[in-house]
């Protein structure tokens, strides 16, 4: 019996008709497996996955192929969003015995949970030496009757060689001791310039195609061109985001027309984006680009611009237009009515029953002529009271308007061919971005009026508390308090439904928690995004809410001087999860568990004021320089982390009765791109309520007290001189 329809996960649900017997991953799966004496097929994937509707369009609707694994198999179907420490633990079997990894991903385990035969796409029928599906199934079940032993021989290897992570993350001893402390700052320097060597020097980023947004190392090259101490190499950091910056935002990967990145580029150059997009990927871009604008504002370090062929950096007014069209595509497309925002957009839109991969997003000559015509008719009307040669008029309109509909279909990287995405390459200026804003209400008329990719409205803690992180500070720095009302609803919604007061659930549906505890990275992301909501509004509860959470994290993920992925009672059948409770320090698509919680420690520490914890994160960033030398470009959430530690952090708290003076330091300390800084905000009139702010009320006006590396300066309540204390 299939058992996917009552999940919580769009993806498991969009294969609950299947002729296939799928049931999720969970114990009883697994001794159904025992109890019959037949292996596992897992397949893994997620709901906006493009070649995942492929596999299940060719393979998993088929009811031969299903009658076949319903005889032979247990199947199981895993959302690796839902579940990304299964995703985790298989994908890195994968890789082991395929040398390759990738969605949609197809594993053959033990009734116990050990890989023994690992895949990602198989197709319907025999194509360029890769096996169908059907051969594959046929294989695996001769190799399991016939030669057992062997099978056995290769999951039990395979397993003894995962179940030790490549960097484990050790926090000491219980009682914990300072360790010596790395020049956080030369291992910065170092790893800016091992990014530089791998900059593409054309197309900005790194590496070549397919690309990916690098949010964690953007974040790391900000906040280390921001340092106080930063040397050339922040000239070298400051320019390395600023023209990755503006690759993907006047690229196809940047959504032109409605905003929201999508998750990745198949080319080089940014212009042929893989167009699902994701609420991770929005939520971390969203604070790269805000900090950025930040950065750039207050003067930045200048780019090392030291030959002419480099791309251009983001111009600031670009680089405020995209947080103003992304934060428009979540509110518009992704927010739900709970307040909570969903998972992700599909890369396909179902047309006709076909999925037809970025269909919503492709614009032809056709397309563009229809709107420059829709828009001189409309300005035609706005002009019907004049009607001298009138006939006149509307035949040199159509000319204009072919002439506009040619001029922007070019500036927009569309030519007289196919539907493209739309595709500038640079930024637009002068007349170019007069005609495209002419142009683009009429072409939003148009895919108002196309069938849009289908949503997956699971609420994943950790993606929604980078994002409530990401709208407070957007709405703080850039003096839009809609933004913060939005973290603020967000942050009552993940409190109410995905906390039961002791433990926080990863995901949940329709507004019920569903499914497994939570994660580090929910843990750890949560507690941020508290912690700068609390910063962003001075409400004590929000604060409050992070101290539990901060609780939680170091009773539940710090044990015998390990950092761990998940405990016990988030790990589900634990045989399949062989290594995958151990933290992996090494970033993702998002910044890693452990970086988060660094991150998270050294703001409770800045605070609160507790040595302990600034213990804790040295302990935690240990890691940091052997990270950098092996693999910079995924160690830019640990060393971002390493960045804040190093700066004290610095501590701003802003004290005296509300009104403009108090808003305009505080307005001031929002521009200061400190690393790791922390802001709290109070009137003075009572009990303090964090720490930080303890001893510092009573002033009859606002004054600002700035403190770093435990050492404090004399409150001032000048924003000026404020800003000369943060530089």
């Amino acid at each position: 019996m299939n058992r996917l329809a009552g999940e919580p996960s769009a993806y498991l649900r969009q294969h609950a008709e299947n002729p296939v017997e799928w049931q999720p991953f969970d114990d009883a799966a697994f001794a159904e497996a025992r109890q019959r004496d037949v292996p596992v097929f897992l397949s893994i994937g997620y709901a906006a996955c493009h070649w995942c509707h492929v596999m299940a369009r060719e393979s998993f609707e088929d009811p031969a192929i299903g009658n076949y694994l319903g005889e032979h198999f247990v199947a199981i179907k895993v959302d690796r969003e839902e579940r990304p420490d299964v995703d985790d633990a298989y994908m890195a079997a994968t890789q082991a015995l395929s040398g390759q990894g990738g969605w949609p991903m197809s594993v053959f385990l033990t009734p116990d949970g050990l890989a023994f035969y690992a895949g990602t796409y198989f197709p319907p029928h025999p194509v360029d030496g890769r096996p169908s599906f059907a051969q594959v199934l046929s294989a695996v079940t001769e190799a399991w009757t016939q030669r057992r032993m062997q099978v056995l021989e290769t999951a039990d290897s395979l397993a003894e060689a995962l179940a030790q992570p490549l960097l484990q993350v050790s926090v000491g001893a219980v009682e914990l001791t300072t360790p010596d402390t790395p020049d956080w700052s030369a291992g910065a320097s170092c790893a800016v310039l091992a990014l530089a060597r791998a900059q593409d020097p054309v197309n900005g980023g790194f590496g070549m195609a397919p690309k990916f947004p690098p949010t964690p190392v953007l974040e790391f090259l900000l906040r280390h061109a921001a340092s106080s101490d930063a040397s050339s190499s922040g000239a070298v950091a400051f320019g390395l985001a600023g023209r990755t910056l503006s690759a993907m935002v006047h690229s196809a990967l940047f959504d032109q027309l409605g905003g929201g990145f999508a998750r990745y580029s198949v080319s080089a150059d940014w212009s042929e984006p893989h167009y699902e997009k994701m609420l991770y990927d929005n939520a971390g871009l969203l604070r790269v680009l805000v900090h950025w604008i930040r950065l750039a504002q207050a003067g930045g370090a200048v780019a090392d611009n030291h030959t002419q062929d480099l791309p251009e950096l983001l111009d600031v007014a670009d680089a405020r237009a995209a947080v103003e069209a992304s934060v428009g595509w979540l509110m518009r497309e992704m927010r739900l009515p709970t307040g909570a925002f969903a998972s992700s957009l599909d890369a396909d839109t179902v047309i006709d029953g076909v999925h037809r991969e970025g269909a919503s997003y492709q614009w032809s000559m056709a397309d563009f002529t229809a709107a420059a015509l829709s828009t001189f008719a409309a300005e035609r009307t706005l002009a019907a009271g004049h009607l001298v040669a009138v006939e006149e008029l509307i035949v040199q309109q159509r000319q204009d308007a072919l002439q506009l509909a040619a001029s922007v279909a070019r500036s927009m990287g569309v030519d007289g061919g196919a539907a493209l995405p739309l595709n500038p390459g640079r930024s637009l200026g002068g007349q170019q971005r007069a005609s495209w804003l002419r142009i683009k209400p009429a072409l939003l008329v148009q895919r108002a009026h196309r069938l849009m990719p289908s949503r997956d409205d699971k609420v994943v803690a950790s993606w929604n508390a980078m994002l409530m992180a990401a709208l407070a500070e957007a709405g703080a720095v850039l003096a839009e308090p809609a933004y913060v009302r939005a973290a603020v609803v967000l942050g009552e919604y993940l409190q109410s439904v995905h906390w039961d007061g002791a433990q926080l659930f990863r995901v949940s549906h329709e507004g019920t928690a569903r499914g497994i505890k939570g994660l580090l990275e929910d843990y750890a992301a949560c507690a941020n995004g508290y912690l700068t909501l609390y910063a962003a509004t001075g409400e004590q509860r929000w604060f409050e809410f992070a101290g539990e959470l901060m609780a939680a994290l170091e009773s539940e993920f710090i044990a015998d001087g390990v950092v761990l992925n998940h405990n016990g009672a988030s790990a589900g059948p634990s045989q399949g999860l062989h290594g995958s409770r151990f933290a992996d320090p090494f970033d993702d698509a998002t910044a890693s568990g452990v970086a988060m919680l660094a991150d998270a420690v050294i703001a409770w520490a800045a605070y609160t004021g507790s040595t302990r914890h600034l213990e804790l994160a040295h302990h935690l960033l240990a890691t940091v320089p052997e990270m950098a030398r092996r693999a910079p470009r995924s160690a830019g959430g640990m060393l971002g982390a390493s960045l804040a530690l190093a700066a004290g952090p610095r501590e701003v708290a802003v004290v005296g009765p509300a009104g403009a003076h108090r808003d305009a330091l505080v307005q001031r300390a929002w521009a200061s791109g400190s690393p790791g800084m922390v802001i709290a905000v109070w009137d003075g009139v009572g009990a303090a309520p964090v720490p930080l702010l303890q001893g510092r009320g009573g002033s009859p006006t606002a004054l600002a007290y700035v403190c770093q590396g435990m050492v404090c300066a004399r409150p001032v309540s000048d924003v000026q001189e404020l800003g000369k204390l943060l530089l």
